[in-house]
């Protein structure tokens, strides 16, 4: 390989280092199924250039994936997100998206290991493709928020009835979203953090 002309590798755009005030970091997983909006959420939200992992979809997909109500869907996440926010000068927000299909599930052990909590979104079209989702963090242990995510075309539902059909205990905030605005995303993740701290407080696991 020729570097001719060139002393130095490129390295991190200056908008992209980390602060160097930087003392302590926490991480964060989204999670949902295929097409919920995970990789919007991150990139919406981070503060730098979000890593993705998407790769174009083929014919092998079809019949494997289910990809209800994302027919237009032409890209899929087959590793991780991953965004950063800055919450103090001391403290920094590391966010990673998981893969949405099931075949790719076997990475979220990974991903899972030192996550301080999760955001579990959520589409009112295809509810049921939350449940395996929900039920793998529990048995992690890993305390999560629920954010319906919505799409022009999703049924709209009282949260209660969102509750019951998704099988949550009251303690668990359920929050509306629009994944693709900055604003309502960092409204997700803040709803997660004043979650996580009620846990703390009390003691007690989700």
């Amino acid at each position: 390989m020729d570097f001719k002309g060139s002393d130095t590798v490129p390295g991190p755009r200056a908008e992209d280092q980390l602060p160097h005030t930087a003392q302590a970091a926490v991480k964060i997983v989204v999670v949902g199924g295929f097409g919920v909006g995970k990789t919007t959420m991150v990139g919406s939200v981070s503060e730098i250039k979000p890593l993705t992992t998407e790769e174009t979809m083929t014919q092998a997909g079809i019949g494997v994936d289910d990809n209800y109500g994302s027919a237009s869907k032409t890209a899929t996440t087959v590793a991780m997100d991953f965004g950063r926010i800055r919450i103090t000068d001391q403290l920094v927000l590391y966010l990673f998206g998981t893969p949405g299909q099931e075949r790719f599930w076997f990475l979220w052990n990974g991903l899972f290991e030192g996550a301080l909590g999760a955001v579990v979104l959520v589409d009112t079209r295809r509810l049921e493709v939350s449940f395996d989702v929900m039920g793998r963090l529990e048995e992690r242990g890993v305390p999560f928020v629920v954010a319906v995510n919505s799409f022009p075309d999703g049924p709209r539902y009282p949260v209660a009835d969102l509750r019951s059909a998704l099988d949550l205990s009251e303690q668990i905030p359920i929050v509306e979203c629009d994944v693709r605005r900055r604003a309502s995303s960092r409204d997700v993740l803040m709803t997660l953090m004043r979650f996580l701290h009620s846990l703390a407080m009390t003691g007690s696991r989700a």
